[in-house]
């Protein structure tokens, strides 16, 4: 199944989200830190300006909406607080999907 995660960051906190990157991002690409969970997409969300960053927008591979949950969870933007939302969604992926045809 798929998900997708949008999260938005707490107002006033890019010094956070800057603090945080790097290792959000080595959780996002370490496979052994979430075996059941492949992240197919993801990125920053941006501010009007198309330069500030104030969100997530990921979109993953995983058995159940609890092993996303549980993903979500421990992401180190998570665990540091940044986020004031974060929604969770099943995805059915059909544009563009690799393996799919459009």
């Amino acid at each position: 199944m798929y998900f997708t995660i949008f999260a938005t960051d707490r107002a006033d906190h890019v010094a956070l989200r800057l603090e945080t990157r790097e290792t959000h991002r080595a959780y996002l690409r370490d496979r052994a830190a979430h075996p059941q969970v492949t992240v197919m997409h993801g990125g920053p969300t941006l501010a009007a300006d198309g330069d500030t960053m104030n969100g997530t927008l990921l979109i993953v591979e995983a058995p159940s909406l609890a092993a996303a949950e549980a993903f979500a969870a421990d992401d180190p933007y998570r665990q540091a607080d940044l986020f004031s939302d974060v929604q969770i969604r099943p995805w059915a992926w059909t544009l563009g999907r690799p393996e799919a045809e459009d």
